[in-house]
């Protein structure tokens, strides 16, 4: 295995590009391996690193077919849905609580 070209931030050569940028190319990685490492500089811990890959290699991205929608639909509607009282809350409810505000609010309304 040979070692990735490290580039500084924003000192990337022009053909490279990290997900997120392929992305808004309307561009997906499309399978191939990562062509380089993206590193910024952090104070008191280690870089940041960024994978990059080649732009004239990379794919169109796939177009959302009603079926993919549904099933996203579908996922998030679970992600909103309280265990307790089986509404739906109107936000993704927090792993930490495990139920709707509501739900898990045990405190008196009032308290002496």
């Amino acid at each position: 295995m040979s070692a990735l070209p490290v580039y500084r931030w924003r000192l990337a050569p022009d053909g490279l590009a990290t997900r997120r940028q392929l992305r808004a190319m309307g561009l997906r990685p499309g399978g191939q391996d990562v062509a380089a490492e993206l590193q910024r500089p952090r104070r008191g811990r280690g870089p940041l690193v960024a994978y990059l890959y080649r732009v004239d290699r990379a794919r169109p991205i796939r177009p959302m077919t009603p079926a993919r929608m549904e099933a996203l639909a579908k996922a998030n509607r679970a992600r909103r849905t309280c265990p307790t009282c089986r509404r739906d809350a109107g936000y993704v409810i927090p792993a930490a609580l495990g139920t709707c505000v509501p739900c898990a609010d045990t405190s008196p309304v009032g308290g002496s």
